[in-house]
């Protein structure tokens, strides 16, 4: 007697995937979301990791269990398959039939003459790029040619970021479940009557990041005005490290435009000048509300980062810490995947924060005087 494909990755499954192993491979699936194909590249190791193989690492963490970047693509592929059934079940009652207008309620979505053309034209709406900032909804006026976040945030009239944080978060137990912010940028949607950035002369930083290819200087000669920005971080270090196993260590991004674009983001951590690590990720447009999201979710921070927090940690006095991030600087460059357009350069500097508000930053647009 034959077993079926699906019969065989069920067997699979359940054989392996006892109740903590599946509790880690659920967090798991949430630090990496399947619609960003990531890859974290370490420049010291040369190592690329895939999302399977990243899934079955945490995996390891976590229950000091191995399951394998198979095992792990056979347990998602009996999750996809569970999820596709219930997806096409709901074509089958009548209650899904009311979110469309016009639908004729039917046991049978095939029976339904008027389907077809709503679920073209919601296909049609999330894969179509956007013309024109009135139609993509983003809050300005259309009479203007360009947005209000241009000149007042980190924007271009292509894209903005809306947010990025560094983090730490104790995921053990979710009923002491605490975020520490390291830094923070959140924007809000600016007005034209909100004051312009103050302007930084790009040159005073040129040493702080690579001067090779692909660094600030060659960036800024190639690219395109208003694209490059500095953010003076001081950064929140309050955070008890001391049960450091059971933190993790995450980076989040998020960025809105008003094109459908695959968008390519590498940030490279320099040191004295000198790039030490990079990590490369590509993330795909969502359609939300008007505009084209762009998430980068909890994101793991790098063994190297990780590091280097830790033995800041360990310095007495801020002086000494800060003395130390005098030489410690990021580049984070924003590219369109498929054309290899610059959209965004942002260079973060760092300070320790001694309020006690927490973490604090100022962004400054960088331009040539």
């Amino acid at each position: 007697m034959s077993v079926s494909l699906e019969e065989s990755l069920q067997s699979d499954a359940e054989g392996v995937w006892s109740a903590d192993i599946e509790h880690s491979f659920q967090e798991a699936l949430a630090i990496y979301p399947p619609c960003g194909r990531r890859k974290i590249i370490l420049s010291n190791e040369g190592k690329m990791y895939g999302r399977n193989e990243l899934i079955a690492r945490y995996i390891k963490l976590r229950t000091g269990k191995t399951r394998t970047r198979k095992q792990v693509s056979s347990h998602i592929q009996v999750l996809a398959r569970r999820t596709s059934r219930d997806v096409h079940s709901k074509f089958k009652t009548r209650e899904f039939f009311q979110f469309w207008p016009g639908a004729v309620a039917s046991e049978d979505a095939s029976s339904c003459p008027d389907m077809k053309p709503f679920i073209q034209q919601s296909f049609n709406l999330h894969h179509t790029p956007i013309s024109g900032y009135q139609e993509a909804s983003l809050g300005h006026s259309p009479a203007v040619s360009h947005p209000p976040w241009q000149g007042r945030c980190i924007g271009t009239p292509k894209i903005r970021l809306v947010e990025f944080s560094a983090f730490a978060e104790h995921q053990r137990d979710p009923a002491t479940y605490n975020k520490h912010l390291f830094v923070h940028i959140g924007q809000s949607s600016p007005s034209y009557g909100e004051t312009l950035l103050e302007s930084v002369d790009i040159r005073q930083i040129y040493d702080k990041f690579p001067e090779k290819k692909g660094g600030l200087k060659e960036l800024f000669e190639k690219g395109t005005p208003n694209t490059f920005f500095l953010v003076k971080f001081w950064a929140d270090l309050s955070l008890d490290i001391r049960d450091g196993a059971s933190l993790f260590y995450g980076v989040t991004s998020q960025y809105e435009g008003i094109e459908n674009m695959t968008i390519t983001c590498s940030s490279k951590v320099c040191s004295f000048g000198k790039q030490v690590v990079e990590k490369v990720e590509t993330e795909y447009a969502r359609f939300e509300n008007g505009r084209f999201a762009y998430r980068i979710q909890s994101s793991p921070m790098c063994e190297y980062l990780v590091n280097f927090i830790h033995k800041l940690k360990q310095l007495p006095e801020k002086y000494m810490m800060n003395s130390v991030l005098e030489n410690f600087t990021i580049l984070q460059v924003v590219t369109n995947r498929d054309t290899q357009e610059l959209l965004l350069c942002v260079a973060y500097v760092f300070e320790v924060s001694t309020s006690q508000h927490g973490a604090q930053h100022h962004i400054y647009r960088l331009v040539k005087d």
